[in-house]
């Protein structure tokens, strides 16, 4: 049995640039080689000289995945650039530094004296007071790729506060880490709009954080003074050690790149008492539960022949979090092949084989909150194979997949 380490931290996880790969959304091109590294929106703002935002009163929206290509924040870049003046820090989930995991309070940044004001605690949104002396808004935060992680939520509520009081809104974009040639999953039933679930997309919608900013914008009429400044060198078949920039956790449980990977399928999962990793080495690698035989779950799904995927069972003790300092039954999860992973796709065959070994344990209603879609829960209670849930999908997102298109800033 493996013990979760007490010393669980945020960790900051360094990629080199390896060979770069491609896949079309229904199959896969290699792709004949990287033109350099990519530059992030930061990063060519940089190079402008901050132009765009000379004589501007700013507030920055950002997190400690806020930095240059040299380690440098956006707050302090902006708070020494010349002619920028600015003005409050505002904070997503886990705050400034990423490391909370429970509502944040508005407090004042040491380094530069300005206010930081939470948008996760008593606000969601930036207020009236929030925003006095603001004449343009920065957005500088790496996202997941993923619908209801909730720093999207966040960037689109300040879009829509924004709008309302004509203030300048200004995204520097990041890569999509777990690329942006695969959209996947159930499209989110538009009455099940929230915090975790902004508007109708996919699970896995392939857009940068820029991309997703310009479809909102549009798509849900915001109709905001978007300005996006695009990155460089950045392409849609890029996982994000493709990039040459190194991996910094963007919350305190998405430590490494292949959690990211499989995170939208095993997050699902936590809402109906299954532990997703929380509170060991390992999060979004692993799963498991008390009441779970690791053994026969990891043999099931390996029956199923998931590509790009092997399950083992791992057997574990969270430190914190659901089931602390409980043995849970667990799989570990494999990847064998990232381009052909289908995250969702596992997250259904998870789901089934926990419904066929424990009907009385697992109940596939209480996912509904992140697959955001009533009917794959129902196609999950009454049976249905998980290939057959997924093939459902398949309609909505050809249509989605025509429309995000108009909002591709990169090939």
């Amino acid at each position: 049995m493996r013990i979760a380490s007490l010393a669980i931290g945020l960790l900051t996880v360094a990629f080199c640039a390896g060979p770069t790969f491609a896949s079309k959304r229904h199959g896969s091109t290699k792709h004949s080689g990287r033109p350099g590294r990519v530059q992030t929106g930061l990063d060519i703002l940089e190079v402008q000289k901050f132009a765009p935002l000379r004589n501007k009163h700013v507030g920055l929206i950002t997190n400690h995945t806020g930095l240059d290509s040299q380690g440098r924040s956006t707050a302090d870049l902006l708070s020494h650039a010349a002619g920028v003046h600015l003005v409050a820090l505002f904070s997503p989930e886990h705050g400034l530094a990423g490391r909370n995991d429970e509502k944040v309070s508005s407090t004042k940044d040491a380094a530069t004296g300005l206010p930081i004001f939470s948008l996760y605690g008593e606000n969601l949104r930036p207020t009236d007071e929030m925003l006095r002396g603001i004449d343009t808004l920065v957005f500088d935060i790496q996202d997941a790729g993923v619908r209801f992680y909730t720093y999207t939520a966040t960037m689109a509520y300040c879009m829509e506060e924004a709008a309302k009081r004509k203030i300048a809104f200004y995204v520097l974009d990041r890569p999509n880490p777990i690329g942006g040639n695969i959209v996947e999953g159930p499209m989110l039933d538009a009455d099940k709009t929230n915090f975790v679930g902004y508007f109708p997309l996919p699970v896995r919608y392939g857009l940068t954080i820029g991309e997703l900013a310009q479809f909102f914008n549009s798509e849900n009429h915001i109709n905001c003074d978007l300005h996006v400044i695009a990155m460089k060198n950045w392409h849609r078949n890029y996982f994000f050690e493709s990039t040459g920039a190194r991996w910094i956790p963007p919350s305190p449980n998405l430590r490494t790149l292949k959690g990211a990977v499989l995170y939208p399928g095993i997050e699902i999962l936590q809402n109906a008492g299954i532990s997703v990793g929380r509170g060991t080495e390992t999060p979004f690698e692993e799963f498991g539960a008390p009441w779970i035989n690791g053994e026969e779950v990891a043999s099931a799904l390996n029956d199923r022949h998931l590509a790009g995927l092997r399950f083992a069972n791992q057997p574990f003790i969270p430190v914190t979090g659901l089931y602390y300092g409980q043995r849970c039954g667990g799989v570990a999860v494999r990847i064998t092949d990232r381009q052909a992973v289908r995250a969702m796709r596992m997250g259904m065959e998870i789901a089934t084989v926990l419904k066929k070994l424990y009907p009385e344990k697992f109940d596939p209603e209480k996912i509904s909150a992140l697959v955001g879609n009533a009917e794959t829960i129902r196609e999950l209670q009454a049976g249905t194979s998980p290939e057959k849930i997924v093939e459902g999908w398949n309609g909505d997102l050809s249509t989605f997949e025509l429309l995000q298109k108009k909002y591709f800033l990169y090939k």
